[in-house]
């Protein structure tokens, strides 16, 4: 019978040959997920015998790993800010540096309520949801391509009590100017803005499995920025903020353009690398 410590032994030296990063964190996550445990919980266990579904559903899970699909993938959800999540490959998986972006809107209007907040290309609903979660009584309309991805948000808003406070519109900004839904004290998007140079340089979890169509605008990545911006010019409120995430290099090319539609108070934050990975501006 095997054990837990000889069942993550096996993964590990399986998932290195494969070339998976972290690969003794990932086994112990994924046996972790299907023994309903925390990932601690396995170093009092070792001595535990497996049972043959347990193994049968962890040689599944380790092969799958082994092609890099995401962990969050297989396990089918991740928490950000706090906050429990659904994702499957329709969505991007939210990532730390975002959290920044939230945080950030966060900070500046914690003091405001019943804010009308515009989130374009929701995903998985990480930022609407959160936002839903933090400020006093937010009217939040969030804005995806992808059905499928609509789908999920709201099962996220349901998963986290807000459904009440955001409402999921499908629709191509490029094509569509949202001006039915009326004018909004916030703009946020963390919107495709991978160049299309450097797409195929991404992770292989990453390129292989998660969408092309969030990652990248297959063009130079200011796409979706020059597009929400020019928006703002009729949805955004005298002194109404915008926030965006951007890529390495992008945030200088952003605050021009924000600068030409007559923003002020305009600012980075810089991630966890020191990008600046955060622009953000006053319309006034």
């Amino acid at each position: 019978m095997l054990t837990v410590l000889e069942a993550i032994t096996l993964s590990t030296d399986y998932l290195e040959k494969k070339g998976v990063e972290s690969a003794r964190m990932n086994a112990e996550l994924l046996l972790a997920e299907i023994l309903h445990c925390k990932r601690l919980e396995l170093y009092l266990a070792f001595d535990r015998p497996v049972t043959e579904d347990e193994k049968i559903k962890y040689r599944e899970f380790i092969s799958r790993r082994g092609k890099f699909e995401p962990l969050q993938y297989i396990i089918g959800n991740v928490e950000f800010y706090g906050y429990p999540f659904e994702v499957n490959p329709s969505v991007l998986i939210p990532r730390p540096e975002t959290e920044i972006l939230v945080e950030k809107i966060i900070e500046n209007h914690n003091n405001n309520s019943r804010l009308r907040i515009l989130d374009i290309g929701t995903g998985s609903g990480n930022i609407p949801v959160v936002l839903a979660k933090e400020l006093s009584e937010p009217v939040i309309i969030s804005v995806d391509i992808s059905e499928n991805a609509l789908k999920l948000a709201a099962q996220n808003a349901s998963k986290n009590n807000v459904t009440h406070s955001i409402v999921f519109i499908q629709s191509d900004i490029l094509k569509n100017d949202l001006k039915d839904y009326g004018n909004f004290d916030i703009i946020v998007s963390n919107p495709p803005y991978v160049n299309i140079s450097d797409y195929k340089n991404l992770q292989k979890e990453i390129l292989i499995h998660e969408p092309m169509e969030a990652l990248t605008d297959s063009k130079d990545g200011f796409t979706y920025y020059n597009r929400i911006i020019e928006l703002s010019d009729s949805l955004l409120k005298n002194g109404g903020s915008i926030y965006f995430e951007n890529a390495e290099g992008q945030a200088q090319n952003i605050m021009e353009i924000m600068n030409n539609h007559k923003f002020k108070e305009i600012g980075t934050i810089k991630d966890y690398q020191e990008i600046d990975r955060i622009v953000f501006g006053r319309k006034i």
